[in-house]
């Protein structure tokens, strides 16, 4: 029986940056945080990288490493007056790291709190976040610090984890553990080094037995689906989960969509993810249908990052609503997707002489631009002309769909085209 309570990754942290496993380019002998430390000038910087590849272990072995203060905030919980409250702390002669695990859940005026500090050097900022910094943190702030990319922990990289944490580990040592095989353990836990650890304990405290513990893939497999969380926001039921919310926004049942997206919001979901799920949702599945989804869509991601939750979650039902009972087309999908792989086999066609531009008088002579017909000096700013490669000419890639908007469009495309493309 394990009787420390402390989770196995806190256990087996890595001391020194030279014990960490990964990110060598970072922070190798040559890497950039290596320098940084090196030289005694740690810079404010995002780190961005999927979950458990060490980022908050990164963070703080950066500060211990050039004698900083260490002071861990978590953008769920802070808000502004809490870090308020940690920049009119007294500083010392060297400004502390301040770390914000997920920062991309800060909302613009959470992140501005700290942008004069960050300014004055008043702190070092380092922000952990699983989501791309430049859709995420304020270009201000964003501008003020270095963005290091941490990867994705190779297979090697596991394995080496999990060796490490059964040598180094005291309960881990009492089971006597061999591992038979590590294919189980590194398919469920994704790649998340935490999560690998997690799942390594929950194996070996599942053995009650005085014999060595044998880890096997059918073992680890029970183990887990004995213990399998209702709501993962990084496996498979989050998958899941998404994917039943955005068959409801397409399939117009609003209230199923709700059903789902609150699921999604009890067990704390991101609420700027299921936001930007919806703005591909408009475009993909209602498009030219009603245009204005799109719209709504996009203005529910900006609004949830300003205002934030749980105000957020009144944005997010009245346009999942406004979504579900939108008129639906995917005209515009397929259509590019068609486009796409018709480019894909066509990349050698020419453009035509008539649509290239003539800059220079020998373009001119060769050809570019003759017969070009410009539309706005024809009635109705149209004119037919041929806009394809000549061995394309005709060739249809958008359908109207069955809907009020694109009736219109369609009699429209009619109009102007008759049978050239055989609307």
């Amino acid at each position: 029986m394990n009787t420390d309570s402390t989770p196995l990754p806190e256990r087996v942290r890595p001391r020194t940056l030279d014990d960490v496993i990964g990110q060598r380019k970072l922070i190798g002998p040559t890497g950039a945080l290596r320098r940084a430390v090196t030289s005694g000038r740690l810079p404010s910087m995002i780190l961005w990288g999927p979950p458990g590849v060490g980022k908050t272990t990164l963070a703080l072995l950066l500060a211990e490493a050039v004698n900083r203060p260490f002071i861990a905030l978590s953008a769920i919980n802070s808000g502004v007056k809490e870090i308020r409250d940690v920049l009119s702390r007294p500083s010392g002669m060297f400004p502390p790291v301040v770390f914000i695990d997920e920062i991309h859940r800060f909302n613009k005026s959470q992140q501005d709190a700290l942008l004069g500090a960050v300014e004055k050097g008043q702190i070092t900022l380092i922000g952990a976040t699983t989501e791309n910094p430049s859709f995420e943190v304020n270009s201000a702030l964003l501008s003020r610090c270095q963005v290091y990319i941490l990867e994705v922990l190779s297979r090697d990289e596991l394995i080496q984890v999990v060796d490490r944490a059964i040598a180094q580990d005291t309960f881990l040592q009492s089971k006597k553990i061999t591992v038979e095989s590590y294919d189980a353990l590194l398919r469920l836990s994704g790649g998340d080094g935490r999560k690998l650890l997690n799942l390594l304990e929950l194996v070996a405290s599942a053995h009650v037995s005085s014999d060595p513990l044998v880890i096997t893939d059918e073992g680890v497999t029970t183990v887990a689906q004995q213990n399998i969380a209702r709501y993962d926001k990084s496996g498979e039921q989050h998958y899941d989960i998404i994917s039943a919310f955005i068959k409801s926004l397409r399939g117009s049942d609003p209230n199923a969509a709700l059903y789902w997206m609150a699921r999604m919001i009890v067990a704390g979901e991101d609420p700027v993810f299921i936001a930007r799920r919806m703005l591909i949702m408009a475009s993909e599945d209602i498009g030219n249908a009603n245009p204005t989804a799109m719209i709504m869509a996009s203005e529910a991601v900006q609004a949830i990052r300003a205002i934030g939750m749980p105000e957020g979650r009144i944005i997010l039902s009245q346009v999942a609503v406004y979504l579900a009972t939108s008129p639906k087309s995917n005209a515009s999908y397929v259509a590019i997707d068609d486009a796409l792989a018709q480019a894909e086999q066509t990349a050698h066609l020419p453009v035509p002489l008539h649509l290239r531009n003539a800059p220079t008088k020998l373009m001119k002579q060769i050809g570019y631009g003759k017969d070009y017909q410009y539309a706005h000096s024809h009635e109705g700013n149209f004119v037919q002309q041929n806009f394809l490669p000549d061995d394309l000419k005709g060739r249809k890639f958008y359908e109207p769909g069955q809907n009020a908007r694109e009736a219109e469009i369609r009699r429209s495309l009619q109009k102007w085209w008759g049978d050239w493309y055989g609307y």
